[in-house]
């Protein structure tokens, strides 16, 4: 059944998401900050707005989809917003990746407007946005998960409801640290191998068919022995990403002792200059530990 939806932040993951939901069939309309992006979609076979209101107007679904808690609370809660446009009885789904309790004061704030709220970050960086096959994790009502489910269904191959509201960021954010640890030592596998004169290609190869392998190491190898650092998923983000988590398992008494020493690597690179950097750019930090000259 095609839906009328609202797409609110086309970047690096969002145009080719809210791309793929016209390919799915239904009526989506896309703002942004920055209006390149919109006529992309417009070209696509979407439509463009030149405001948050003029796109949540008539919309069934609004989807956000913006870097990060800021902006969240500036498009969702701030003046000319979507609750403020929005008709009750909308599905709001924020796919952002943001702190649990953000989603759980937006949601407060939505229910008085009576708008219903998921919250589904989503994994996979912008080869999974651009084939669809994200995985989605959802927090909210069963029941809006269910009437969401064919809109994520469009994006993703992993989709799974994993609780109340919130908890679709908490799961994200472990997610983000368990990629940020697997970067972090393939990064040092890399270079450990190269200083031992092996045939890195061949290694990764072999690491890769075994219990070792991993999606990060399979999609970002040719990052790695290219050296080619274009972003999918920016540092400036994983940094943002690890603060959350962070803060997250402070909050539930939970300790990060890995994560710890992982987040203030990613931090490192970040201040090193390569927060604009694809993730795995945590290549270059070990690089600079060992004693190399990095460009």
């Amino acid at each position: 059944m095609s839906r009328k939806i609202a797409f609110i932040g086309l970047g690096i993951l969002g145009s080719p998401m809210a791309a793929n939901l016209v390919g799915a069939g239904h009526h989506v309309t896309g703002f942004n900050l920055t209006r390149l992006p919109v006529d992309a979609l417009v070209e696509a076979g979407g439509h463009g707005a030149g405001s948050i209101a003029d796109a949540v107007k008539d919309a069934e679904v609004v989807i956000t989809m913006v870097p990060a808690d800021p902006q969240v609370e500036q498009v969702v809660l701030g003046e000319g917003g979507v609750l403020e446009n929005a008709a009750s009885g909308t599905l709001l789904i924020d796919m952002s990746s943001i702190a649990p309790r953000t989603s759980v004061r937006v949601g407060a704030a939505a229910r008085e407007k009576g708008i219903r709220t998921l919250d589904a970050p989503v994994s996979g960086g912008e080869a999974g946005a651009v084939e669809a096959v994200l995985s989605i994790m959802v927090g909210g009502d069963a029941e809006d998960f269910a009437e969401a489910r064919p809109l994520f269904d469009a994006l993703g191959t992993t989709v799974v409801h994993v609780g109340p509201c919130g908890a679709g960021q908490a799961v994200k954010a472990a997610n983000q640290l368990i990629v940020a640890a697997n970067l972090q030592v393939l990064a040092e596998a890399v270079v450990f191998l190269e200083n031992a004169g092996v045939d890195l290609a061949a290694a990764l190869d072999v690491l890769g068919g075994g219990l070792a392998g991993s999606t990060v190491l399979s999609r970002k190898r040719a990052n790695m022995l290219n050296r080619e650092f274009t972003p999918g998923f920016r540092i400036d983000l994983h940094h943002k990403d690890m603060g959350i988590v962070t803060d997250a398992a402070r909050a539930v008494g939970a300790a990060l002792p890995v994560g710890a020493v992982v987040a203030r690597l990613v931090a490192s690179a970040r201040a090193s200059g390569d927060g604009s950097l694809d993730h795995s750019a945590l290549l270059r930090g070990v690089e600079r530990l060992s004693g190399r000259e990095v460009a």
